[in-house]
């Protein structure tokens, strides 16, 4: 094989590997996002993912801990058994 030939295959499977590993990553990516659910009232002060109510401008503006109408990322199947001092975690935010 000339030098030219063997460049030419070798940039091609490069190419090739490198399109499938980009491939592989976006499934991977979107499963993660998947198996995580938002849980309302476990989070800390200050430590929430968003929802915080009123007045606040999302992620980490919780004023309390626990607070009912904040949520947090948690893997998914984990909310209602997590325990707070206020209660069990929540897949739906409180009614007004």
């Amino acid at each position: 094989m000339s030098n030219r030939t063997l460049a030419i295959t070798t940039f091609a499977l490069a190419a090739l590997s490198a399109g499938a590993a980009l491939a592989a990553d976006k499934p991977m990516a979107d499963d993660k996002a998947a198996k995580m659910e938002k849980c309302y009232g476990v989070s800390m002060a200050g430590k929430n993912d968003c929802a915080a109510g009123a007045g606040t401008s999302c992620a980490g503006t919780s004023k309390v801990d626990y607070q009912p109408n904040a949520w947090k990322n948690v893997p998914a199947g984990t909310c209602t058994s997590i325990k707070t001092p206020k209660g069990m975690g929540s897949l739906t935010p409180p009614k007004s």
